[in-house]
């Protein structure tokens, strides 16, 4: 794997190539992707998740402007996003300069900019399922932020880059994927409860040699806005009011299921027409997966751990039915590999990629059983999907 810092030289080099200024006075932002190993599709609801970033990144190397002129270029996607601060286009579907501009938008509610900014954007992992989206809204924040001389909290900084994502894009997702990547810890699980926005950092007594983090990119690219993610948020909200409206409560305009009463839940939750009753009761045992793994990461307990996970997984793709054949076929070969403690979708799981928890002693074996069923079973990604042996990681930073 190339290292981060040869990645930062060949960004600076293009973007000193691209302005003529000194590559001395470039700065880069490290925002690192997500997983949430416990927590799945619960966000948005107000739920309980899990998180931790990778030792994977969007990075951004950029220079400020001395006058009110953005312009970006991309490693990965084609093409110059270039705008003036009090000209802000509207979102441009399937447009990778959403983000940069969304970012701008979302700054201007409550703080001036003052300068633009030039910057090279690139990713470091095949796109999908691991908070990519967040990860570089996260980054233009920071850059443009430094650019500009403000200094934001972590949590306003969490609601700028959920605006970025709920307002500009129109994708009704939670704070996640923006709490891990700004809140995470190198040793530690990042635990969110997302309805008081209360956090908690917990280390394992497992060894750091014991476990790492697989990714494996199912070679499947969709933007979640073009898949059911926003149905099943929908759906969610659905069982929510009904819920709330037979147990005698207010129901406000947008119910949440984290809003239910367990007494509710017991009363009512068999009334509950399909399939809004299978998405109530993926919320209810989400939440108890996640108050057991807690316990579990603690104590060092990475069997226990795992079958939480692959627990989870199966939830995802019974109650909640967010799976597609090719992310069903990786969670089921990884989660019947020696050496995988458990696995299951990254994401909305409608495309993009799997996680495991898995012990690095069976690398080998894990990637062969990979290679050798996965192309076989859906020969049309047999030359883009990728496979990924990832560490934890700390927060979205400047790089120094």
């Amino acid at each position: 794997m190339v290292s981060v810092e040869s990645q930062i030289e060949k960004l600076n080099a293009k973007l000193t190539d691209a302005t003529g200024c000194a590559e001395g006075h470039i700065q880069t932002v490290y925002s690192p992707l997500r997983i949430s190993p416990l927590g799945a599709h619960v966000d948005h609801q107000d739920g309980l998740v899990t998180g931790m970033t990778l030792d994977r990144a969007i990075l951004l190397s950029f220079i400020p402007r001395s006058d009110r002129y953005v312009r970006v270029q991309s490693v990965n996607f084609p093409g110059t996003v270039e705008f003036d601060l009090d000209n802000v286009p509207p979102m441009r579907l399937r447009d990778w300069g959403n983000y940069v501009r969304g970012a701008v938008l979302a700054l201007k509610q409550h703080h001036h900019l003052h300068f633009g900014m030039d910057a090279v954007v690139q990713g470091r992992m095949p796109i999908g399922g691991l908070s990519s989206s967040a990860a570089v809204g996260v980054a233009y924040l920071l850059a443009l932020e430094t650019a500009n001389e403000l200094e934001i909290s972590v949590e306003e900084n969490i609601q700028l880059d959920r605006h970025i994502e709920n307002v500009y894009l129109g994708l009704m997702n939670g704070i996640l994927d923006q709490s891990i990547i700004l809140m995470s810890d190198w040793t530690h699980l990042t635990y969110l409860d997302c309805q008081s926005v209360e956090f908690e950092k917990y280390r394992t007594a497992a060894h750091p040699d014991q476990f790492e983090i697989l990714v494996v990119y199912s070679g499947l690219a969709q933007a979640l806005t073009g898949t059911d993610y926003n149905k099943r948020v929908s759906e969610c909200q659905q069982a929510a009011r009904l819920l709330l409206e037979w147990a005698g409560e207010p129901v406000p305009d947008t119910p949440r299921l984290r809003m239910v009463s367990d007494e509710a839940f017991a009363t009512f939750g068999a009334r509950l027409p399909s399939p809004l009753d299978r998405r109530a009761r993926h919320f209810l045992t989400e939440l108890e997966r996640v108050r057991m793994g807690v316990i579990a990461w603690q104590n060092g307990d990475l069997e226990e751990m795992g079958r939480l996970i692959n627990e989870s997984g199966a939830s995802s793709i019974h109650k909640y039915e967010c799976g597609c054949p090719h992310l069903i076929t990786l969670y089921n070969i990884l989660s019947q590999c020696q050496g995988v403690y458990g696995a299951r979708f990254s994401g909305g799981g409608f495309r993009g990629s799997c996680i495991s928890l898995i012990n690095p002693a069976y690398r080998h074996e894990i990637q062969a059983a990979i290679d050798a069923q996965y192309p076989l079973a859906h020969p049309d990604i047999a030359g883009s999907y990728s496979i990924h042996f990832c560490r934890p990681d700390g927060p979205a930073r400047l790089w120094r």
